[in-house]
């Protein structure tokens, strides 16, 4: 695993708003970088910006100002589809309710990432299944998102996140809606990832579960990052946490 190499770049971004005759500044010349196998953490006030800051890592809206790189790819000259193309090579998203399809079943949710991702159908199958045993999941593989708990569909979305591949993998607010057990068990997952696949994961966060097992801590206030500095306290709780992280295979 190569700590050094910086996964996802966001230099100088600015975004704005209108606001009235005015404009609402919420990026300002904001920098981040996350390498390979970290886990960031990010918090800060509601309507600070977090939300807006993991749509431009993501890919998903321009910055008004300023360079997004993923995986050694400046973003700024993509066309839309090449950046779509980047973000489906590239980068994985987890989200606070899972957004599950309903239709399909645990097993299905995890295989139409490898369909779109041009796998063969039995390619995707095994890799799914494999990953669903990682997850704890291989029983409820048949089962539809209602049939589910919510830590079994945060798992799911989870494991879809998983069979992407990805560099990068932004969580948004991935433990906002689970006991502290199930969020423990997220956290794991997503820590344990990081590290052993060599993920850059980069989490948004209320709660204090995955700020624990943060690689780095950051804050988001006045349209830029700051450090969090860790009472030892959280350093010690921290260490506890990722010593006992979820090991999570290729499946493949």
């Amino acid at each position: 695993m190569n700590h050094t190499t910086t996964a996802l770049d966001v230099d100088g971004v600015r975004v704005a708003y209108p606001d009235g005759p005015d404009e609402r500044v919420v990026l300002d010349s904001l920098d981040l970088r996350v390498a390979a196998g970290e886990m960031v953490v990010i918090s800060g006030e509601s309507g600070a910006g977090k939300s807006t800051l993991l749509t431009v890592a993501g890919l998903l809206r321009r910055p008004d100002q300023g360079e997004v790189t993923v995986a050694g790819t400046s973003t700024s000259g993509l066309s839309d589809r090449q950046r779509t193309t980047l973000r489906r090579d590239h980068i994985a998203f987890v989200y606070q309710s899972a957004n599950l399809l309903p239709t399909l079943t645990a097993l299905e949710q995890l295989e139409l990432v490898g369909h779109i991702r041009g796998e063969r159908s039995g390619t995707a199958r095994a890799r799914a299944l494999a990953l669903l045993d990682e997850l704890d999941l291989g029983g409820r593989r048949n089962q539809l998102p209602g049939q589910l708990s919510g830590g079994e569909r945060q798992r799911v979305g989870i494991g879809r996140a998983f069979m992407a591949q990805p560099t990068v993998l932004i969580a948004d607010e991935p433990t906002a809606s689970l006991d502290p057990e199930r969020a423990r068990t997220v956290v794991d997952l997503l820590s344990g990832a990081a590290r052993e696949r060599s993920i850059a994961t980069l989490v948004v966060a209320h709660d204090d579960a995955p700020a624990r097992a943060a690689t780095r801590r950051l804050r988001l206030a006045g349209g830029t990052l700051h450090e969090v500095v860790e009472p030892a306290t959280d350093r010690a709780a921290a260490g506890s946490v990722l010593g006992v992280g979820a090991r999570v295979g290729t499946g493949g």
